[in-house]
């Protein structure tokens, strides 16, 4: 298969990618002003500001918001708790409905404080999501389950791999109405013997709602803030965007790296500049 090389209004830029380092409305011009074609904005971002002129602004530069960033960790140790975090989720909906958002991507959490039950933790998953679910078809905005890489099981993710969120997804709607599916983050799926399979699945059940890149970087220093700019690290970026594109994804590639301590200290602009550069260069 030959690819073309991606055109910048086919990319979106997350922006924790700039370090949260101003205001989102400052991000927004940033990115629109690169020539990208979307973003991902985080809830915190949009929560400290105003929604609806944040939607507003998105609106007028004509930009796509591929994802809305995140969920509320589902597991929790009490019953409570567990439907504090659905509700917390409904909210972020509405928000993620304002601002026209592609998906709700949902980082489901890992074992609740105290626990060794990683199959309890699972399955407060499973029915946190499907709690969830109808809310999201009436709000109007699809879930998106993001598979973590394994080293982030025990707090972060108990989904661990596009096999795993794609049975949720299959278990909870068996008809697929369009309402849930999978997040594909090649940071955290790269290593997975199944991958092409999984993808080829994906694309098979046609769930796949978003696809994230940046680079894996040897050695890594930090499992959550050392993430790689593409081209840097070990990911076949190539191959891996030639399986999603043969399982039929044609949507928007989504650049979101994490980077303390290289990326996040660089001037902004500079930043976008080499996203795009990569991006239509080594992805």
């Amino acid at each position: 298969m030959i690819m073309e090389p991606l055109h910048l209004t086919r990319c979106s830029i997350n922006t924790a990618t700039l370090g949260h380092r101003e205001p989102l409305d400052v991000t927004i011009d940033r990115i629109a002003r690169a020539g990208f074609g979307g973003l991902a904005p985080w809830r915190h971002e949009v929560e400290a500001a105003d929604v609806n002129r944040i939607a507003r602004q998105i609106r007028a530069l004509e930009l796509k918001v591929t994802g809305y960033c995140r969920s509320t960790y589902f597991p929790a140790s009490t019953h409570e708790q567990r439907l504090a975090n659905i509700q917390s989720n409904v909210r972020a909906l509405n928000d993620a409905a304002e601002l026209g958002a592609q998906c709700f991507v949902m980082v489901v959490g890992g074992l609740p404080e105290g626990s060794r039950d990683l199959s309890a933790a699972r399955t407060q998953v499973r029915d946190g999501i499907g709690a969830f679910l109808d809310e999201a078809r009436k709000i109007g905005v699809p879930l998106a389950i993001e598979p973590l890489h394994p080293m982030y099981a025990g707090e972060r993710s108990v989904i661990n791999t596009i096999d795993q969120a794609n049975a949720i997804a299959r278990e909870l709607d068996p008809h697929n109405d369009g309402f849930l599916g999978v997040a594909v983050d090649v940071y955290h799926c790269w290593w997975d013997p199944q991958l092409e399979t999984a993808i080829a699945s994906l694309g098979t059940d046609d769930r796949m709602l978003a696809y994230h890149v940046s680079d894996w970087l040897v050695p890594t220093t930090d499992m959550l803030l050392d993430r790689g700019m593409m081209g840097d690290g070990v990911i076949d970026l190539k191959r891996f965007r030639q399986s999603v594109e043969k399982a039929g994804y044609a949507g928007m590639v989504e650049v979101e790296v994490f980077s303390r301590d290289n990326w996040w200290k660089l001037p902004p602009d500079e930043v976008l500049q080499t996203c795009a550069a990569r991006l239509q260069s080594v992805c």
